[in-house]
């Protein structure tokens, strides 16, 4: 048994590498892909100010991605903090606790900048199902699926009462309405529509099933508590 196990750590060693790279490999096309509207907010952002940066999309991108290597840092700070007190599993608890703000609140910031009549016209609400959908451009579908999608694929890997995918489609619509009840209150010159709840939900709900892999033994073994010392023999 002892042997068999020695066999298959190289090809799930090997395995992680290769989905590592794959990922390091697709960030840094994504990154060369955008690199032109990126660098046209990069002297605004660099210099500190408020306009140009992070009041327009290109500007949150860059700073968010900017701001990757402190997130890294922060996860392995907890981790480190987390192995040292025993606790099972401190890196993925570690990395989906940063994964989930980070991926989040950028996409969260983004929805809610304000449009040009901000304040001046009426809050607009559009509650027909499918209406606006048939009107969404590709690019938006995809905005809006990607809004909850780090929430949704790290929050069962973190809670084990969310490890389930109808509960992170339920999570991720309750947290679109409360979206969309600001951008209707705070009148940002957008619609709030079901159309955006229902695709929002959806893209968690996704993002939750492609994690499966990683939260599903979180579900049968909370890992948040430390592991028990073993009793001294005899």
């Amino acid at each position: 048994m002892n042997h068999n196990a020695s066999l298959s750590a190289p090809p799930r060693r090997a395995r992680r590498i290769v989905l590592l790279s794959l990922a390091i490999l697709g960030m840094a096309s994504a990154a060369f892909v955008v690199r032109r509207p990126l660098m046209m907010s990069a002297p605004m952002c660099m210099s500190g100010r408020w306009h140009g940066c992070f009041d327009t999309f290109n500007g949150v991108v860059l700073m968010t991605l900017v701001a990757l290597p402190l997130a890294a840092l922060v996860v392995w700070a907890l981790a480190r903090r987390r192995r040292a007190a025993g606790v099972t599993s401190a890196w993925r608890m570690s990395l989906a606790e940063v994964g989930m703000v980070h991926g989040t609140v950028p996409f969260i910031w983004m929805t809610m900048m304000p449009g040009a009549g901000a304040g001046t016209v009426p809050a607009r609400v559009s509650l027909v199902p499918l209406r606006d959908l048939v009107t969404m451009g590709t690019g938006q579908i995809v905005g809006n699926l990607l809004i909850f999608a780090a929430l949704g694929f790290f929050a069962p890997m973190r809670f084990a009462a969310l490890a389930s995918v109808p509960r992170i489609l339920a999570l991720g619509a309750g947290c679109s309405v409360l979206v969309e009840t600001a951008q209707y209150v705070l009148r940002l010159d957008r619609v709030s529509s079901v159309d955006d709840v229902l695709v929002n939900a959806v893209g968690a709900a996704l993002a939750a099933m492609a994690s499966r892999r990683w939260w599903r033994t979180t579900a049968q073994a909370p890992s948040d508590q430390p592991r028990p010392a073993p009793a001294p023999a005899g």
